[in-house]
Order: C-alpha cells, then structure tokens, then sequence
C-alpha cells in the first residue's frame, strides 16, 4: 500500500458499542458492518471476542461476510484472549489480531502491578503468539499519552522485533494536547521510520480527538482509529467523518495524503449508526449533524444562493446528502421504490425489498408524504431484524382519560400462537409494558426510553428506542416504528425482548 494512503480504523462495533446505551445485537452489527465495507473503510474492529460469547458469534459471523475489509478483533496480552480473536476472525479473508497492555507508570503500577521489563517480556510473548495465527498484528501501548516516551520506544522495538507491523499509540484519556501529540508522534516515527505503521487512537475527553488524530497524521501516522458520530466511552473517540472530510477538504494541507474512504457514504452510514444505537449526533455536530448544511442568518443565506463556497467549504452531496427529501406516496409502485432505494445507496436481496415494500405501502396509507428518512429508517428496521420470537398484532388502549384506569389489551404471536392478554397500570405505558411481561413470562425493568419524529408533520412516524433489563441483566435496546407513539412503544419493548433471547 502507498506511504500517502492514510489507513482508516473503524473501531465503531467495539469502542463505539463501549458508549452506554449503546449496545448492539448481531444482525445489528452484520448490517453496520457491510455499510463500514462500503463506506472504504480499511479495517473493522468488530468487537472483542473474549468478553463475552456474544461478542464471538458477531466477530465470526461478521469474518464470514466481509470479504473487501479487514476484520480485526482485539485481545489482552492474554493466551486465551489471543486464541479466541483468533478463532473469531479464522473465516475472514483479511485477518487482523489487535493486542493491547498498559504502558504508563500509573497503569503499570495499580492496574498490571508490573516491572517495565515484565511488561516488555509480556508483550513480546503476546505478538509471537498471535503471529503464530495472522501475519498481521497490531499492538497497542494503552495509555501512551500518559508513557515515557524513552520506554515507549524499548516496547515499540520490541514488539516490531516480534512481529508486530502496526504499532497504535492511544490517548487513552485524552489527556494531550494537539501539539504535544503531533510531537510525540514525530518522535517515535522518525525512531520507528518504515519498520512498521504508526497508529493512534484519540479520545474526546478535551475535545480534541479529531484535531490530535490530524496532528498526528502531519507527523507520520498513517492509521487512525475512530468511530462513526464519534461514537465511544465517556466522551467518545475521534469522529471518522471529521477527520476525513478534513484531509479531503484541506488538500493544501494534507496532499498526498489521502484515505480510501468513498466519502458519500458518510452520511448513509452515520444515519444507520444513529437507527440503530438510537444515540443521534447532536444538531451542530460537524459534518453529519442536522444543521451541519442549515443557513438561518439572512447574510449567510443570501451569500449562498449567490454562490454555495461563500458559507459552504463542503458540499451536502460529497457526503451522500440528497437535498430531495420528498419523493415516494402511496400510489408509487415497487419499481419507483426500488429506485429509491438505490438512490439511497441500499443493495437489498429481494425478500427484504417485498418486505420494506410491504411496510412502505401501510405507511403510505396512513402519511401523506414520505420523506427519505422515513425509507431509511424502514429499511433499518427490515435488515436488523432478528427472529421474531414474539410478534406484536394487536394493541388496543381505553380509559387514557385523567381519573381513569389505564388499560391495554394486546395480542402477540408466539410459535404460531396468538395469546391475548389485558394489563391495567399506572399509566398507558406501564399498563402496556405489564401486559407484554405477563404474556411472554418476563420481569422487565424499563431503564431509558426515548421518542424521535423520524421526519416531519403531524403525520410523521414515530421512532421509539427503549432501554430494557430483563431478568435483572444488563438493558437491552429496542426499537419501534410507527405513526401510532403507542402501538410503537409496544414493539420497541418487544423488539428488546427478542434481541435478549437471541443475545442469550
């Protein structure tokens, strides 16, 4: 690979997924997987296949369909870890095996309680190990911001000695600043000079993940990891649309350097993310947040009617953004909606097509226009579905007036069975969720619960996300779609008691 190509790590399904909240079930993880493959991106960090099952069946399953992209997964400095990634990512046709152990005094000191040359020998063995299943390795110095950088390089020499051909230096709390980033990096560079490839991994805690990944790339990395949304633990990781779209913008800047990122499936991809985690960028979030292309001042918008460069250094186009929002009602056919769904960038097989089509064409009859985001968030919703252990078909509400007694009566599906049950609660909504409880024979436990216009008028569906922890486990996200908030609710409920027992 050319020196000027800048590697682009996604890290959204493992570091990204670390963000609370945002947990995903597999067929959620597959669906962001392909989009990150055809977003360009390098390598995907899909997940770390000790921690739990879960996380193993995902990585193994996203190897089996990724063919164009890497797929990593990460690992202690720890033989079962090792052995596990590496079992994880056997079936993909690029395989790449991410290790880690803790470098800085602190870390050593109260978390490994380990010498430096124990920590040395210790990495040395890991590397060897994981060589002996990939010939691609990456290591990583946790808490490399905070290092000595005369240790940083008696590890890094050490671990190119073993084997290891990219060698990541994280900002673990994102503690440095972009000039002392910039120069840390110039450092070990010039030291490491074409032995391996330097990395970085740049958390937002200062906000300045996206600007210390972009200091770095001037002095010699040529990988970053990042997440889609800036997705990721506490105040998230480097935003990979920022830093693209900077290199990209500021060509004066940056040329050669260039990624291999097609840069209009950004905002495909961000809009997935958002579907899926039920976590949006917030409105003013660069590149992909709502008002990233919004002009209200009168001068700014005069000058863009004029000429679109006076207030716009990117175009809402460069980065998949379809200014054509309205475009689809209920007497358009399969064959303009196919199209559609095209211009949008999905390549569906048939059956989710006759599916979403099924769901687009209620819609239609129940909303007078439908908005692109609506589409989007409907074929969300058809290609992470997992299966349907139970089904919602009928809801049905009364006594919603103050001083009444809430109630709701459902009907669910369950292996070819309909059981009809009724609930009174303190509320709507908690006399929906007792009824679903009684009926599937669970004890959930409501923790978030969240609902978003996806589009706009009073007609406008409504996309419901739940938090739920059932059986006293960690929560469970669900999602619910519907121009009906209520019936809405309901799936969203029962959305997260299917992810459960397919995540169990």
């Amino acid at each position: 690979m050319s020196n000027n190509i800048i590697k682009i790590f996604d890290t959204t399904l493992r570091d990204g997924e670390q963000s609370p909240g945002a947990s995903m079930n597999t067929e959620e993880k597959i669906q962001i997987a392909l989009q990150l493959q055809k977003l360009g991106v390098d390598i995907i960090e899909a997940g770390f296949a000790a921690a739990s099952p879960g996380d193993f069946d995902a990585i193994k399953r996203i190897s089996e369909q990724i063919d164009k992209s890497a797929v990593c997964s990460l690992a202690r400095c720890v033989e079962k870890d090792i052995k596990a990634a590496a079992d994880s990512i056997a079936l993909a046709n690029h395989r790449r095996i991410h290790i880690f152990l803790a470098t800085s005094p602190i870390h050593m000191e109260y978390k490994l309680k380990m010498k430096p040359d124990e920590v040395i020998k210790k990495a040395v063995q890991a590397v060897q190990y994981a060589k002996t299943f990939t010939d691609d390795v990456e290591f990583s110095c946790e808490d490399a911001g905070r290092s000595d950088i005369s240790f940083l390089k008696e590890v890094l020499d050490a671990v190119i000695k073993a084997g290891a051909l990219t060698l990541n230096i994280p900002d673990t709390v994102g503690y440095r600043l972009p000039n002392e980033i910039g120069a840390r990096i110039k450092e070990l560079s010039d030291f490491v000079n074409d032995r391996a490839i330097i990395s970085v991994h740049n958390h937002n805690d200062l906000g300045l993940a996206v600007a210390n990944s972009l200091a770095a790339i001037e002095n010699g990395a040529r990988q970053v990891e990042c997440t889609i949304n800036g997705l990721g633990e506490r105040a998230g990781n480097a935003a990979l649309e920022e830093i693209v779209m900077a290199i990209r913008t500021r060509q004066d800047v940056f040329a050669p350097l260039c990624t291999n990122i097609n840069t209009k499936e950004i905002y495909p991809t961000s809009k997935l993310v958002s579907l899926i985690t039920g976590i949006e960028p917030q409105p003013n979030k660069a590149i992909v947040g709502k008002n990233a292309f919004a002009h209200e001042s009168g001068i700014h918008q005069d000058g863009v009617l004029k000429n679109k460069e006076t207030y716009e250094i990117i175009r809402p186009g460069d980065i998949g953004l379809d200014k054509n929002h309205i475009v689809l009602g209920k007497h358009s056919g399969r064959h303009a909606f196919k199209d559609r769904l095209q211009t949008l960038g999905y390549t569906l097989k048939d059956e989710d097509i006759n599916e979403a089509f099924e769901k687009f064409k209620i819609l239609a009859d129940q909303k007078k226009e439908i908005f692109d985001d609506d589409i989007r968030a409907l074929v969300a919703e058809e290609i992470t579905k997992i299966p349907q252990v139970f089904e919602l078909v009928t809801l049905q509400l009364s006594d919603c007036n103050p001083g009444g007694v809430p109630n709701a009566a459902i009907t669910i599906k369950h292996k070819d069975k309909l059981i009809t049950d009724a609930a009174i609660g303190n509320g709507t909504m908690d006399a929906v969720f007792k009824v679903i409880d009684r009926v599937c024979g669970v004890n959930g436990e409501l923790k978030d619960y969240k609902v978003d216009a996806v589009s706009q008028g009073k007609d406008a569906l409504a996309k419901v996300i739940v938090k739920v922890a059932f059986d006293d486990n960690k929560p469970i996200i669900g999602h619910g779609l519907n121009v009906d908030t209520m019936y809405a609710t309901a799936q969203a409920y029962i959305g997260a008691l299917n992810s459960y027992i397919s995540m169990k």
